[in-house]
């Protein structure tokens, strides 16, 4: 079984579920995707996440696209 790079802390990016010692809320990196941006141009803009992160965080993507879907909209609508 794999060891998922996710955390979810009261306080820290709004409770939102982002990659283990990082403040950056996996719904972000997911909505770049949707934006067309490439793992390449992700990788870029947040030079200290790695492509395994990226891997971590689309695999958190699939299993809860509902929390991740809702998120989105939440921060589009703000």
């Amino acid at each position: 079984m794999r060891l998922l790079r996710f955390e979810k802390t009261p306080g820290v990016s709004g409770g939102e579920a982002c990659l283990v010692g990082t403040r950056i809320p996996i719904w972000i990196l997911e909505g770049y995707r949707r934006l067309g941006w490439s793992e390449a141009e992700i990788l870029e803009n947040y030079p200290t996440l790695r492509v395994s992160d990226l891997a971590q965080a689309w695999a958190y993507v699939s299993a809860h696209r509902s929390e991740i879907d809702q998120a989105i909209l939440a921060n589009q609508e703000a």
